[in-house]
This record gives structure tokens, sequence and C-alpha cells, in this order.
């Protein structure tokens, strides 16, 4: 096991996401909101999230999958989600851990449209700006965030592993040993 750093501490996690929850509950005031959740990276997020939105909740969940596949000599990238709800005329909230290219919830926001809800909104809790491929942007952030790869508040390695730890952790970078001349 790697030896981790914590990055965001567990009580600055719960004291941004509160101010988003208050944001949120602003916005909404006297509507209900239809949550959207991504799985699997925003589900821990998600439902503190919600515990702090005053307004009505319904929540939905909705599992991304990626594939590469090859079509006529070349590579695709081809993005799948869950059946959306039916939100029609309803104020939909969609809940992700990370922005980062912005191509998947770009091709899951343009998706819910076709249903014709009544608003569309992105709530993250990182903005990865610089990584951007898409012209998409989230109504709600909780960090703008370098491209380091979090692990813990629900977010994993490569193993699935970490999305229990209460704060996120960055792995430790190892220190470079000195070499000794002979």
């Amino acid at each position: 096991m790697s030896a981790l750093r914590v990055a965001v501490t567990r009580k600055r996690l719960a004291a941004r996401v509160e101010q988003m929850g208050r944001r949120i509950s602003r916005d909404y005031s006297g509507r209900t909101v239809d949550v959207v959740v991504v799985l699997e990276n925003a589900f821990v997020f998600a439902a503190d999230l919600v515990r702090e939105i005053s307004s009505p909740v319904a929540c939905h969940f909705v599992r991304s999958e990626v594939r590469d596949v090859r079509l006529a000599g070349r590579d695709y990238r081809e993005i799948f989600f869950s059946r959306p709800p039916d939100l029609g005329g309803r104020d939909v909230l969609v809940v992700d851990a990370v922005l980062n290219t912005g191509v998947t919830q770009d091709f899951l926001l343009k998706r819910l449209e076709e249903g014709r809800p009544r608003s569309l909104r992105l709530a993250v809790l990182f903005d990865k700006l610089q990584a951007r491929k898409v012209n998409i942007s989230a109504a709600y952030t909780g960090f703008d965030a370098a491209s380091r790869q979090w692990v813990g508040y629900g977010l994993s390695d490569r193993r699935g592993l970490y999305r229990n730890l209460p704060y996120l952790a960055v792995r430790k970078q190892a220190k470079a040993r000195k070499r000794v001349a002979r």
C-alpha cells in the first residue's frame, strides 16, 4: 500500500459542501430538486450534499461506462449511460465528483435535455478547468483542482480502493535518493 497525504480534510470538505448546499437551497427555494447522481465516484459527495439542501429532493442514479472501440480502422471512445429518469418539466441538478475533460458530463446533460426538464444544472466537487475539452461549466463547484489523482471521499484508485476515506488524499511523492559516488 502506498503512502497517502491528506490534501483536503474532513472538516474542510464538510464546510464547503455545506456552503454549496446553502447556495443550491437558495437557488431552488420553494421547488423540488431532482438530483441525478453519477455513480460511482459521486455517491459520498452527493449523500452529504443532498443532506445540506433544504428544498425537497428526489434522488436518481445513473452509471456511466466508457468503452474504447475500433471501427473501420479508427479508435473511438463511446460513452454509455444507464437509462436516465423521466425528468420532463422538473428542476434537475446533476451531481458528479470531478469535472475533468467535460466530455462525459456534456454527453449526459445533452441526453437529459432531451427529456425537457424545466432547469438543468451541474454540481461537482472538483473542477479541473485546465483539462476541459468541451464547452461546459458547473453551476456549483466545491474546489478548483489541479490534475491530481485524488482518492477518498468516494474517489478511488485504479483498483477501487480508498473510497471509504473521510477526507481527500493524494499519493506522497517518493523522495529522490542521493546517489553516493564510489
